[in-house]
């Protein structure tokens, strides 16, 4: 009975998600606060021969209190697409249940939360007799046996290295939990202190340089502007033979797809805030102009009213789209963005097949934003059409991401994509039958990598209505399963136009002709929307659109 009562504490505060869902699947390794929680139990056995029912009732809480941290902790990254963040979901939660509850007749939702409480009352007690358990039968033979004094302390070695962050321990013990709360807390002290966020934030970036401006956008003369975040495109794909030889065509034809739309591309290296994961480091920072290669910075960031990308192209007349095809919960940070429009994945109303844990594919994404919200002719002003606004699209891609299995068929035909049958049966089941190849990866991100740049320059050579200025942006570089231990940050950034006085005022700040850039990376991405403003605030050749076509 102890033994089970010491193994069902541990699995309390071990388990990890079943990803992609909200439930949870238990894990062999040792969980620190365990660790804690028994030299505690130990401590007052010791000392005072029990543990009284006050002591075990505040150790109960506690711990149980830890159980809901570690839930949250383990199961938001795969519901929401990242960690757990107290500041926004703090909002967000009571808000959610308070809609929820207006939809139910009140004796649902009583009904609910009675089955919460209990739920909560039962995994209290459960745990209150684990603890019971442990201090009554396991504690005091511990005490008595030179082995389980070993043991302890080889545990208590484990969790304290696993605190400082020794790698070594991650296989035996898993990821501690009061650094959660920790971070949680702080990131909220910090939010309610502005010392404290003017002091982690610059003072100024260039995109609040560029409001002060009237001119800060002219170069681009109403023209629209797409920046589309490649999700896990990185420096590999051009540093590593393993990728360049066999990527080498697919690169090549998208180049040709760029010449034949008419337009020239400039590129250049950029160093990424993040590495593998973490891509609302890259986003954000080069919507903000933002060194956020700090997590508690990008956090702070969200708390605030600072300017992005966003306020700069509603101030001179665009409307701005943000274009989630990954996302399908509701994502309360969205708020801080401020899209005009916001358009994530349930709005797209995909009925092809679901491919992959991100289900909807990038090229269908991009043909369903294209159908609902046409490009018409008649940007600006003076063109004696009615004044539709240009529009600034923040598109982060998502297909191309871990596991980088199945890799979606590409469809030459775009009005096909937008079908419920947007492939070749044949295509559609080899897809549906792909499955990750958790040893190796690096096949499938090669695949995935050549789709990207096949659908990318299909796209491009699309009829344009109306003139568009395309920056291709790589987000941070694929795990290091792929590109192995030591890789750099580096991801290429492609800037695609027709407008070549906007092109030689960025070859100016170090970017190359063509898809492949110098090896010198020009500095951290947030570094890039210097550049581009830059580039955006020079001369424009006129008031009007020029137009469309090579």
């Amino acid at each position: 009975m102890a033994v089970f009562a010491l193994l069902f504490l541990n699995a309390a505060l071990s388990f990890s998600t079943w990803w992609p869902t909200p439930g949870i699947v238990l894990d062999r390794r040792l969980a620190p606060e365990f660790v804690g929680l028994w030299l505690v139990v130990l401590a007052l056995v010791a000392w005072r021969g029990r543990v009284g029912n006050g002591a075990l009732g505040i150790l109960t809480l506690a711990y149980l209190l830890l159980v809901l941290g570690r839930y949250a902790d383990v199961t938001a990254p795969s519901l929401f697409g990242r960690p757990i963040n107290l500041y926004w979901d703090g909002l967000q939660i009571p808000r959610f249940l308070w809609v929820s509850a207006q939809e139910m007749a009140w004796w649902q939702s009583g009904g609910v939360l009675a089955v919460v409480l209990l739920c909560f009352a039962l995994l209290f007690a459960a745990l209150r007799w684990g603890i019971a358990v442990a201090a009554r039968d396991a504690a005091p033979y511990a005490l008595r046996h030179r082995w389980a004094w070993a043991a302890t302390a080889l545990a208590t070695l484990l969790a304290a290295g696993n605190y400082a962050g020794v790698q070594a321990t991650w296989p035996v013990m898993s990821k501690p939990v009061i650094p959660t709360y920790w971070h949680q807390l702080g990131l909220v002290a910090a939010a309610l202190n502005d010392s404290a966020v003017q002091q982690a934030l610059p003072a100024r970036t260039p995109v609040e340089d560029a409001l002060e401006r009237p001119d800060a956008l002219a170069a681009l003369a109403g023209r629209d502007v797409y920046l589309i975040m490649m999700e896990s495109v990185g420096a590999i794909v051009v540093d590593d033979p393993r990728a360049s030889v066999p990527l080498r065509p697919v690169r090549e034809q998208f180049a040709a797809d760029v010449a034949a739309s008419g337009r020239s591309m400039v590129s250049a290296y950029f160093t990424s805030p993040t590495f593998a994961g973490g891509s609302d480091l890259a986003h954000l920072g080069l919507l903000a102009g933002m060194d956020l290669s700090d997590p508690f910075r990008h956090d702070l960031l969200l708390t605030t009213d600072r300017p992005t990308l966003n306020t700069l192209f509603r101030r001179h007349g665009y409307q701005t789209f943000g274009l989630y095809p990954a996302v399908s919960w509701e994502w309360p940070e969205r708020a801080f963005y401020g899209f005009d429009v916001y358009l994530e994945g349930r709005s797209l109303d995909y009925q092809g097949p679901e491919l992959g844990y991100w289900k909807i594919p990038d090229q269908f994404a991009a043909a369903r934003f294209e159908q609902m919200y046409p490009r018409t002719p008649g940007t600006a002003a003076g063109t004696g059409e009615s004044p539709v606004p240009p529009r600034f699209v923040f598109f982060p891609t998502i297909t191309n991401h871990l596991p980088f299995s199945p890799v979606p068929p590409f469809q030459p035909d775009w009005n096909r994509v937008l079908t419920p049958e947007p492939f070749d049966p044949a295509d559609t089941a080899r897809a549906l039958a792909a499955r990750p190849n958790w040893l190796d990866m690096f096949p499938d991100y090669l695949g995935m990598v050549a789709y990207t740049y096949q659908w990318l320059g299909s796209y491009l050579r699309q009829p344009e209505p109306r003139e568009a200025v395309y920056l291709l942006v790589g987000d941070h570089q694929p795990s290091a399963n792929i590109t192995g231990e030591g890789a750099s940050w580096d991801v290429p950034v492609h800037i695609i136009s027709r407008d070549e006085a906007l092109l030689q005022r960025l070859r100016a700040q170090g970017f190359q002709d063509g898809m492949d850039p110098r090896r010198e990376s020009l500095g951290p991405l947030h570094h890039l929307t210097g550049m581009a403003l830059k580039a955006f605030a020079g001369p424009g050749p006129g008031t009007g659109v020029r137009a469309a076509g090579p």
